[in-house]
């Protein structure tokens, strides 16, 4: 029976279309059902893009398990992160700092480590931690956010992902600096990472934009902050 297939996918969250030409059930009640109790108000989801290395995938289950309505995660790139906001293409994300905050809430939500990655066989495998002198002499193959980059004469590296670089210097050439987070993701045998102890750490935030802001986008940074469905907003 098509009603009651729709009220389960409506509890699951699927997005789903009738086709109401398509069923041929000639009942009465069932007609009845589908043309006038259906369409019954569907709900927009609540888009949230996650920037690579986030891991959103608790939030989300805690937004589900609250029964909060509809919901849908985007992967982004971080130089997409913002864009899709203000382009009204996500309701909120996932983002790493820094982001342009005019017209954007933006909350703070946890710290990433930066490690520098490189081959197997490099001496940064020999200690616990490094500091950017250690590196100094190093190929950077990707630029680092901050600026920071090696006093040793670099050769020309072409435009490449996180985990292109990663690839790059797992063949033992050059070294890439990276948010543990990252480092983690694209994780491979043939490379060693460590903590780089004098680089400041990067920050994950959950923007929207202000005039976004509603009783849907306060319930799930409600739950980012781990109130329940019964917790009171302060």
């Amino acid at each position: 029976m098509v009603p009651s297939t729709l009220c389960e996918a409506a509890d699951r969250d699927y997005r789903l279309t009738v086709l109401a030409d398509a069923c041929v059930d000639g009942d009465p009640v069932h007609r009845v059902l589908l043309e006038i109790s259906y369409p019954f108000p569907m709900v927009e989801p609540l888009r949230v893009a996650y920037v690579t290395g986030t891991t959103p995938d608790k939030w989300a289950r805690a937004w589900r398990e609250q029964r909060r309505g509809p919901f849908e995660l985007v992967p982004v790139t971080q130089d997409e992160q913002e864009a899709v906001v203000r382009r009204h293409e996500v309701d909120m994300a996932l983002v790493r700092l820094p982001v342009d905050t005019d017209e954007l809430h933006c909350v703070r939500l946890y710290d990433e480590l930066p490690v520098v990655v490189a081959g197997r066989e490099h001496l940064v495998g020999a200690v616990d931690v490094v500091t950017l002198d250690d590196l100094d002499g190093e190929q950077l193959v990707l630029p680092h956010p901050s600026g920071w980059r090696p006093t040793a004469p670099q050769r020309v590296w072409p435009p490449m992902t996180q985990r292109e670089a990663i690839a790059t210097v797992a063949t033992g050439t050059g070294i890439v600096i990276v948010p543990m987070s990252i480092a983690r993701l694209f994780d491979r045998s043939d490379v060693v990472q460590r903590e780089v102890t004098d680089l400041e750490p990067t920050t994950i935030a959950l923007v929207w934009l202000r005039e976004r802001d509603d009783e849907t986008t306060q319930a799930f940074v409600g739950v980012v902050k781990g109130r329940t469905a019964n917790s009171s907003r302060r």
